[in-house]
């Protein structure tokens, strides 16, 4: 009997999260398709107004930003993906140019869940192909475990699906560091000093000093999108309870991305998925390019 879900977990040369907050708006005029050239469509879901930009026909993909970014995050990528394919690029709630609620305090990724499986819907979608980055990788996650009949195959890029860690003595030690980074993002919020806290998040998730090497035009995108990292931070039910049984719900063909210099705890996470997906192929691309 063939396994249900097939498996690729594919190594790249730098951190994926590290790809797409370099990614400015130069760049993706030097590819081609750039999302400030286009004009962003609205939807209503779950009391809200979303917005979204699309290019191509053909089967649906529809690409599901992270932290601190929105439906601008992917203009490296419009151009590639959308050959053959409908692709759609949306912002989160709490994400530019989507309006602000007064606090964000019930931030979690159950809600951004919600909102994701009833855009798919409103949108009156055939199933798709979802890629997530990011916390938006939790998200993609989480609708495919529970909306199986609205995904056509699953890409997670470093998703963080923190609740795994607790499992191992290593993941429960890279947990506690990573709580302890977001506690010092907090307290900087606190302060009134949101430059800093999203510094402090952007150098714990890619190193120190990354946040003073990024270009002008990244860091505005960053500010745009503060509020959420906020309710992030605040949130008192950020991720919901995982395991691996929650994870051999998930029936889509799967791809698992990382990059070989990605924070150790994205390549524990992506470990534990491979394990608890059912497997029939996987592969690997190393350093050499082999």
């Amino acid at each position: 009997m063939q396994p249900r879900t097939l498996l690729l977990k594919h190594i790249v040369l730098v951190s994926v999260a590290a790809m797409f907050f370099v990614a400015s708006p130069s760049f993706a005029q030097q590819k081609g398709a750039s999302s400030s050239e286009m004009k962003t469509k609205e939807v209503r879901v779950n009391d809200l107004t979303l917005h979204y930009i699309e290019l191509g026909q053909g089967t649906p993909v529809l690409l599901v930003h992270g932290t601190l970014e929105d439906y601008r995050t992917w203009d490296g990528q419009l151009e590639a993906l959308s050959k053959g394919y409908r692709l759609i690029s949306y912002s989160r709630r709490y994400h530019y140019p989507n309006e602000w609620p007064k606090d964000s305090t019930d931030f979690s990724v159950t809600i951004h869940a919600r909102d994701l499986a009833a855009f798919i819907k409103a949108l009156n979608l055939p199933p798709v192909h979802l890629i997530g980055h990011s916390y938006g990788a939790y998200i993609a996650f989480l609708v495919a475990r529970d909306h199986p009949e609205v995904i056509r195959s699953l890409t997670l890029g470093e998703p963080p699906v923190m609740p795994l860690l607790k499992t191992t003595l290593e993941g429960d030690a890279l947990l506690t560091a990573a709580i302890t980074r977001s506690i010092a993002t907090s307290e900087a919020f606190k302060q009134g000093n949101d430059e800093e806290g999203v510094r402090r998040f952007v150098n714990g998730v890619l190193g120190e000093s990354s946040y003073e090497k990024l270009p002008p035009p990244v860091l505005k995108r960053l500010m745009d999108n503060v509020q959420e990292l906020k309710g992030e931070t605040s949130s008192r039910d950020l991720f919901p309870p995982t395991k691996c049984e929650d994870v051999q719900k998930v029936k889509a063909p799967t791809l698992l991305l990382d990059g070989e210099l990605s924070p150790k705890m994205f390549h524990l996470i992506n470990d534990m998925l491979e394990h608890c997906l059912p497997i029939n192929d996987s592969g690997g691309i190393s350093s050499d390019g082999g």
